[in-house]
């Protein structure tokens, strides 16, 4: 359970099982058993060939004595049980004609969800609507589906046995003010003192500190209300409100990052990566708060009522700002590039290699490359990430923000933001030791996953194949799968949203680690795409993973909000090495329309990303062309030295790309060299603004910017801009 929980009422047979240190028996149900008759033919219903496989569509059938597939138990957490599964409409559907079927149970399953009336029917509890005999036949073998309730005889039901359970929640399953969210969450209230809180905060900060390669993952969540307390912000932690706005909840203090880890005490935050805060209005007492990150450390949904200063003194490496309030100054210090997007800031100021705004305001104008400001002044088309909240009635729910076109600034301004709220119910809750088989089965039976914080070996590939499936991550999330698979596969269909996952490469090479769309995919989403938020893919660090593609996008319109790729140039001993941690491509789009906002790729051996698709549009490209070939031999594509950061493919003859920099630090062998940064097919519908080339150090040489482009970087020269090309 979680650590410390929010307490709506009396308190839930969950939460005081776990107070006395008991443990209940997930299985438990108190039960009602018997026949269910039709009133229409007089015949029972009944499980198909006694088939207990997934999917088994029931049917009625002639009444026989001693059947256990005409066995029905009506179960106290509102479920119709019949061979061990449940009676359950496939993919949560609420449409006349909805398939029903058997399915694993689960208890805070909508779907699954039954109550027999004192008029006969038999009414799902998500769709308010009647278990039917298809057609109103008679025959044996007739199967039954989900209708609109008419009062028909084919919709009328008789339970032969004892008395019917009401739908009471199973007391061992999670509801909706109360929902166990995993060993690794701290929910915090205003009924605790700010001492037990900041207690709290200051365990996960001391142990996440310096945990850059470790396996624990950590979130701390705030209901409504105000707090006097600081948070200082470690590897693989979240800290976040769980109001609907930033507002909602108040931290007087800090929510903040800092650099004092770094063991030469150069305050250096270059890798002060995998982190988030999010949701929150934060009052320092000092006027100022600071977020001295690099890549994956999102800060997204703030108000901060003061000043941001985004360094601490040493070097720090790129970031991302999102759907934010910064009523002071941005101080970017030594930020060596970063994304804005949809924001609004009181000022900003510094610069170094690429600051890039996207839909902000109070940001500079465009001014590349003096300074290196980049400004778009509206977001094409995007969606904020979806998030945790509680609504007025203490329950737990996850908003999912509406696409916006042509944007600027943030979602919540007017206190309202647009979008679909969920019900937990509607969430299969993974915690720590779940399965993948779970997880499956969860999402074959039309559920969304809320992962809570935890590292999870997955030995099946996530399967997402419904419409508009919502996983989100709490505490960066991680999936790793053994044996070569897949992690992560999700269908060509609408409105997929995928958020707060991290993707780790098992030490059998996978082909592909997320592949979002299947080879071929061709619908059209434009109405309603999927996205991609805080979504970070690690080849090697932590492990010796291995992935010849990190992400794969097959799908059309697809959008990627924030996605760091990266294969590790440092980590856990043996983890590092040229044939260590593998990995080919770091991103290939297949698809066409689809947007990228803040895209980190960096290290791959090749082609780092590789763009196949038509109409693509990057805002913000930051990459590290791989530290370590052995020598030229070993990063050669065919006769031309090393392989371009950014390739678009020869064929495409649309493609935008605005604030793109690229860095070579060949520190394993320094005479090493790479062609270019960018590589792209010389046409008027192809264009990139505003690139950067850097040799970090002067150690490693990139001989041109774009195609044949751009002045070479090396010791010598060690910074190029570019306006445009090719």
């Amino acid at each position: 359970m979680s650590r410390v929980r929010k307490v709506v009422g009396a308190l839930s047979a969950v939460l005081l099982a776990g107070l006395l240190g008991v443990v209940a028996s997930p299985g438990a149900v108190a039960a009602s058993t018997g026949t269910i008759v039709s009133s229409a033919s007089g015949k029972c219903l009944d499980v198909a060939e006694g088939s207990t496989a997934n999917g088994n569509r029931p049917q009625v059938w002639d009444c026989t004595s001693n059947n256990a597939n005409q066995v029905w138990t009506f179960a106290d957490d509102g479920s119709v049980r019949g061979l061990g599964k449940c009676l359950d409409v496939a993919n949560g559907s609420t449409a006349d004609g909805a398939v029903v079927h058997m399915w694993d149970c689960f208890g805070s399953l909508a779907s699954q969800k039954w109550t027999l009336t004192a008029a006969g029917d038999l009414v799902n509890q998500a769709a308010n609507k009647c278990l039917d005999v298809t057609g109103g036949a008679t025959a044996n073998g007739t199967k039954v589906q989900l209708w609109t309730c008419t009062g028909a005889a084919n919709q009328k039901w008789t339970h032969n046995g004892g008395s019917v359970p009401g739908p009471n929640p199973d007391p061992v399953l999670p509801d909706p003010a109360n929902p166990d969210l995993g060993p690794n969450v701290s929910v915090f209230d205003t009924s605790m003192s700010n001492a037990t809180i900041q207690a709290e905060l200051n365990r996960a900060f001391d142990a996440q500190e310096t945990n850059q390669f470790g396996t624990q993952r950590e979130a701390m969540l705030f209901f409504p209300g105000s707090y006097d307390v600081d948070a200082n912000v470690g590897f693989f932690t979240q800290v976040a409100g769980l109001g609907l706005v930033p507002d909602d909840v108040n931290i007087n203090g800090h929510v903040h990052v800092e650099a004092d880890w770094w063991p030469d005490g150069s305050q250096n935050a270059t890798q002060n990566f995998w982190r988030s805060a999010e949701g929150l209005s934060v009052t320092p007492a000092d006027g100022n708060d600071r977020w001295s990150v690099s890549q994956a450390a999102p800060y997204r949904r703030m108000h901060l009522r003061g000043g941001l200063a985004l360094s601490d003194g040493g070097w720090s490496s790129g970031g991302f700002i999102a759907d934010t309030k910064v009523d002071g100054q941005v101080n970017s210090g030594t930020q060596q590039q970063f994304l804005t997007r949809n924001s609004a800031l009181g000022s900003w100021t510094g610069s170094n290699w690429n600051q890039v705004f996207v839909g902000s305001t109070g940001v500079p104008g465009n001014s590349f490359p003096s300074p290196p400001y980049t400004t778009i002044a509206n977001t094409p088309k995007v969606a904020e990430k979806p998030y945790l909240y509680v609504d007025d009635n203490g329950s737990y729910r996850v908003f999912v923000p509406a696409v916006r076109n042509s944007s600027s600034g943030t979602t919540w301004a007017n206190g309202n933001p647009a979008g679909t709220s969920l019900p937990i119910s509607q969430f299969h809750v993974v915690r720590p030791g779940d399965s993948a088989a779970s997880m499956n089965a969860a999402l074959a039976a039309g559920q969304n996953l809320l992962v809570t914080p935890g590292t999870y070996n997955l030995n099946q590939t996530l399967q997402i194949n419904r419409a508009n499936t919502v996983v989100l991550g709490l505490g960066l999330a991680t999936f790793v799968p053994q044996g070569g698979i897949n992690a992560m596969n999700v269908a060509d269909v609408d409105g997929v949203r995928l958020a707060g996952i991290m993707f780790d490469a098992g030490t059998t090479n996978s082909n592909v680690l997320l592949q979002v769309g299947p080879a071929g995919s061709s619908a059209d989403h434009a109405a309603n795409p999927t996205v991609l938020s805080d979504v970070f893919i690690r080849v090697g660090g932590s492990i010796a993973g291995k992935a010849t593609v990190s992400m794969e996008v097959n799908s059309d319109d697809v959008i990627g909000d924030h996605a760091w790729i990266w294969r590790a140039d440092h980590g856990n001993g043996g983890t590092v090495g040229w044939t260590v941690n593998t990995g080919r491509n770091g991103l290939i789009v297949n698809g066409d329309d689809v947007t990228m906002y803040g895209l980190f790729v960096e290290h791959y051996q090749q082609y780092q990303t590789i763009w196949n698709g038509e109409r693509g549009r990057t805002y913000f490209y930051q990459n590290e062309m791989p530290y370590d070939p052995p020598n030229q031999a070993a990063y050669m594509n065919g006769s031309t030295q090393g392989w371009a950061a950014y390739k678009v493919n020869d064929a495409v003859t649309d493609h935008q790309a605005w604030g793109l920099g690229s860095y070579a630090f060949f520190n394993v062998n320094p005479s090493v060299a790479n062609a270019r940064a960018f590589e792209v097919p010389v046409r008027p519908g192809v264009q990139f603004r505003n690139m950067v080339t850097v040799s970090l150090g002067g150690v490693g040489t990139i001989r041109n910017v774009i195609n044949t482009t751009g002045e070479t970087v090396n010791s010598g020269h060690q910074v190029t801009f570019l306006t445009s090309g090719p």
